[in-house]
């Protein structure tokens, strides 16, 4: 990871984590809503459907519980302390930005999940972790952020224990080949979302299909989820109006306000079927 994308997210996610979870909670990632995308849910209840919706699909835990999950991309600990909670396992959450960090362990010792969770700062490309150590990788939007899949994606196979399970949900861009290449228009839209946001760039879900499977993992499952969590983004767009919110962003800063100001953005992503929201499930 370059020095400079390093600084950005950690800045980024530094100045925005506060007001994102005082204004929309601890969970920072999309909802689900319906197959469909028709579900009528509250915004925190459509994001806990997300997570409950991946375990289902991807996995019966009901006999083969993790007891040793890594959260990569942790935020502030959301999923993690609901995973932690559920399977009642131990979870380790890793993010670049120390305030989320920080944040994540406040909030485990506040509900009282402080010897089963465990918050670093830590590179995705170059985990800290021994070989075999983890028996479920939840990377739930995250993989969005790495300047070389292919290495983060080496890396959880790496570090997760033999038949454990790998979950995967990130932002992609729509298939494409050589008679449908993405269009200049599109190339544009990708590339504000990657200013606004910090990426380094996303990739289609058959091209993250092909990495995983080069990777060495096997029993993979693949979904294309964009319908489901689509209303998402609208949603949001109405809760940033709020007074709440807008106090919250100036606090915040430049870069948090260019965000929410390019919300759109990614709902037009999704309108236009440019954004796609992938998941893939799979075994070591």
């Amino acid at each position: 990871m370059s020095k400079e994308l390093y600084q950005q997210i950690q800045e980024f996610y530094d100045a925005s984590s506060d007001l994102w979870e005082e204004v929309w909670g601890e969970h920072m990632h999309h909802g689900y809503y319906g197959k469909d995308g028709t579900r009528k849910l509250d915004r925190r209840q459509a994001q806990i459907d997300l997570i409950e919706e991946l375990l289902n699909w991807s996995d019966d835990f009901t006999t083969n519980r993790p007891q040793e999950i890594l959260d990569v991309g942790c935020g502030i600990g959301g999923s993690s302390l609901y995973l932690a909670e559920k399977f009642g396992a131990r979870v380790t959450g890793i993010t670049l930005s120390p305030v989320q960090a920080n944040r994540a362990k406040e909030r485990a010792k506040a509900v009282g999940l402080q010897a089963k969770a465990d918050f670093q700062v830590a590179n995705a490309l170059n985990m800290p972790f021994a070989d075999d150590s983890f028996d479920l990788i939840w990377s739930l939007e995250s993989g969005e952020h790495m300047p070389d899949k292919g290495k983060f994606l080496q890396e959880c196979y790496r570090v997760l224990k033999p038949g454990g399970k790998l979950i995967l949900a990130t932002w992609c861009h729509r298939p494409t080949n050589a008679v449908t290449p993405l269009t200049g228009d599109e190339e544009k839209h990708l590339q504000d979302i990657y200013r606004v946001y910090c990426l380094p760039y996303v990739v289609s879900l058959p091209k993250y299909t092909e990495i995983v499977e080069q990777c060495g993992f096997k029993n993979l499952r693949v979904d294309d989820w964009s319908t489901a969590v689509a209303p998402f983004w609208d949603v949001v767009i109405d809760s940033a109006i709020t007074p709440k919110a807008v106090m919250g962003l100036f606090k915040a800063g430049w870069k948090t306000i260019e965000a929410a100001m390019s919300l759109k953005l990614m709902s037009g992503g999704y309108q236009r079927g440019l954004i796609r929201f992938g998941v893939i499930a799979a075994t070591k």
